[in-house]
């Protein structure tokens, strides 16, 4: 605890000597925000962590009432508030997807694939690929849910420097930089549990920093029927969380209602394979336990996306002249500009510790999902097979300081937050949930489909380009936008037509390759 203080003290001192505009009480209060939640994963859940598996699953022994609220609070991250405030204002209320496209992720994981993981005691999301398809296969598989949880992790540190530098006049990349630290260091020292713990903290204080920034901000625009009023007639037929029926022959959306719903299912399905999502899943201590967090999450992230979805629609009936600033340039500003202009300093500070609380709580856990299966899923299967306890722990916890450092360049490199969030489900979705999904429940998957399957997905999907990479499309895909955009659903395709091959080669290679049947992972090290 002596050494983060005087890692703060320093922090300090260095914004003391590069920031300009530094607002130093609301700069205190962060630290002190800062202070109490390393305190809490630190020493209190350090105490907890003894091996490999305490740092991975929590010794499988978190209950309900813990085990729900570290699921919320690392969905219900900054790129989660953020990037939901930003397309609500940019783009309508029909374009903020993500909310409900996760919640009802984590409710049909809840429903199809929390109890068979837990049943087989997996220590990572890798395991059942594994166990099905063989340790090389797991392990390059392993490269597309790292670079997800990168992304997710830079979409998160992203909208927490946006927001830092306007409201504590703090520089962009040192925001996001301390934010990283202090998130690394807690989680080195506890693993789990230091992020189940300090979670619980973090969603009470999301709740209240997010629905006490409503009132204030639509004072300034009339109350909320009003600034509702003036959003639908600014908006339209964007105004609803669906298209419309029949929008398909809308001047308006055209080829793009056939874009919304591939983004849509992207969320919904994409939102499952995540090993943030399953460690939360494997530390349950029933089956039961397992189902029951997982829905009961997937309710609450719904609700949670209510005051960012509020903010958006406040911040796009705002008269900004009248506040003394005009609108944001960067529609991912927009989350700061309501709290900051719209709020008192004082609201605005406790709303600034709510994001950073979604952040941090996001973080952590992103972090310690790539850095499990990196320890148990590469290193002891493919490096070192008998590798110990205790050789997992150093694993693991250098793979956090390197993935948390990988995460935050990402982070001081981007501009929206949004387009790194659907960027992160966008690759699991079309290639990790067909090859997790066959692992689970079909008999006959084998290696040599999984493979197949893989290269199919990827092809397809690589092959409609990405403008957010600066990649082209290659493949004479239909419904191409004026901008050079893929229309057409290529990404379900991708995934739909991966989940094929894996099923049909796999059938087909039955003798040459036997399929594996799905039991408990068997290993030489005693995690």
């Amino acid at each position: 605890m002596i050494g983060f203080l005087l890692l703060l003290l320093g922090v300090a001192a260095f914004v003391g000597v590069t920031g300009k505009d530094v607002k130093w009480g609301a700069l205190a209060f962060m630290f002190i925000f800062y202070a109490v939640i390393f305190y809490i994963g630190s020493v209190t859940a350090g105490k907890r962590t003894n091996s490999a598996q305490d740092m991975m699953v929590a010794g499988r022994s978190m209950p309900l009432w813990v085990a729900m609220f570290t699921m919320t609070a690392t969905w219900v991250g900054g790129g989660y508030i953020a990037g939901t405030a930003e397309m609500t204002y940019a783009w309508g209320i029909v374009w903020a997807q993500a909310p409900w496209g996760y919640g009802l992720s984590l409710i049909i994981g809840g429903i199809f694939y929390a109890r068979i993981m837990r049943r087989y005691e997996f220590m990572t999301m890798l395991d059942p690929l594994e166990v099905r398809y063989g340790k090389k296969v797991a392990g390059f598989l392993y490269l597309p849910a790292l670079l997800g949880e990168l992304f997710w992790s830079g979409a998160i540190l992203t909208a927490l420097g946006t927001t830092f530098g306007l409201i504590l006049g703090l520089d962009f990349n040192t925001a996001i930089i301390l934010s990283a630290i202090i998130a690394i260091a807690y989680t080195i020292v506890g693993g789990m549990w230091s992020v189940a713990l300090t979670d619980v903290a973090q969603i009470l204080i999301m709740i209240i920093g997010l629905f006490i920034v409503l009132p204030f901000a639509f004072s300034h625009i009339g109350g909320f029927s009003a600034g509702w009023d003036m959003y639908k007639e600014g908006w339209e037929g964007f105004a609803s969380i669906f298209p419309p029926f029949g929008a398909w022959n809308d001047p308006e959306w055209g080829d793009y209602y056939w874009n919304w719903w591939d983004f849509a299912l992207l969320l919904i399905f994409g939102g499952i394979p995540w090993q943030v999502y399953f460690q939360r899943v494997l530390s349950a201590r029933t089956e039961k336990t397992a189902m029951w967090l997982s829905i009961t999450a997937g309710f609450l992230c719904i609700i949670l996306a209510v005051p960012a979805v509020m903010i958006g629609v406040a911040g796009f009936s705002a008269d900004w002249g009248a506040l003394g600033t005009t609108e944001p340039e960067n529609p991912a500003m927009i989350l700061a500009y309501v709290m900051y202009y719209m709020t008192p300093e004082l609201v605005a500070i406790i709303a600034l510790g709510a994001v950073a609380a979604a952040v941090m709580s996001s973080m952590d856990s992103s972090i310690l999902s790539a850095s499990s299966m990196a320890a148990w899923n590469v290193y002891r299967p493919l490096v070192k097979p008998k590798a110990t306890s205790v050789d997992l722990k150093k694993v693991i916890r250098r793979s956090i300081i390197t993935v948390g450092i990988a995460a935050t360049l990402i982070a001081l490199n981007v501009e929206s937050v949004y387009v790194l969030w659907y960027l992160c489900a966008d690759l699991v979705f079309c290639i990790l949930f067909p090859q997790l999904t066959t692992a689970l429940f079909d008999k006959k998957a084998n290696a040599y489909g999984a493979v197949a399957g893989l290269a199919v997905s990827a092809f397809l999907r690589i092959g409609g380009g990405e403008p957010s990479l600066g990649l082209m499309s290659f493949l004479p895909y239909p419904m191409i936008a004026e901008s050079g955009e893929v229309l057409f659903p290529f990404r379900t395709l991708a995934m739909v037509a991966g989940l094929i091959t894996i099923i049909v080669v796999s059938r087909l290679t039955q003798k040459s390759c036997p399929p594996q049947p799905l039991k408990k992972l068997e290993t030489e090290t005693q995690a």
